[in-house]
């Protein structure tokens, strides 16, 4: 079963605009460990990741055996999100199966390292693309004026990505 790891950065710009639900679509088991909701300390992504987690089937876990490697790749103290996400790719990939771990986030360092530890990668624009991927879960135009919300609540997007990605939901 996949393991997606969600990071504080995403958990930003969906609770911000409050679709936090859109991770819901994924196929797999998400983990949003302690110390990456912990990061999550502005309003109003702070409340709706609390009121997400308490209805949600998330799972909380940090493989512990993987966190200490994790901590020496990373060269960070133990109790950070990074080594939280890194330590939950360390303990799930499989060279065999880019499928077997995911990360979803917008921060570069996890994203790189999580993609060359062999798992898939993708960002808080990658999941509002997917959950309008063929009208399966939402509209594309609701997923156009979603990503419109994110960029406007602050998450950091030029105006040449926001089009771009506005393009890719309409075709």
């Amino acid at each position: 079963m996949t393991r997606i790891y969600v990071g504080p950065t995403t958990l930003y710009a969906l609770g911000s605009v409050g679709e936090l639900d859109l991770l819901d679509h994924f196929d797999g088991r998400l983990v949003i460990p302690d110390v990456v909701a912990d990061a999550v300390t502005t309003e109003p992504a702070r409340s709706a990741l609390a009121e997400y987690l308490d209805g949600a089937d998330v799972s909380r876990a940090v493989p512990e055996k993987a966190h200490e490697r994790a901590t020496e790749v990373l060269g960070v103290a133990t109790d950070t999100y990074e080594a939280a996400m890194v330590a939950g790719v360390l303990a799930h990939a499989d060279p065999d199966d880019r499928t077997a771990a995911a990360v979803v986030s917008e921060d570069r360092r996890v994203r790189r390292l999580a993609e060359g530890l062999g798992a898939a990668v993708t960002s808080s624009v990658g999941v509002v693309t997917r959950a309008a991927a063929e009208d399966k879960y939402l509209s594309r135009t609701q997923a156009k004026r979603i990503v419109r919300r994110m960029d406007a609540s602050g998450v950091v997007m030029t105006g040449e990505m926001r089009e771009r990605v506005v393009g890719e939901i309409e075709s």
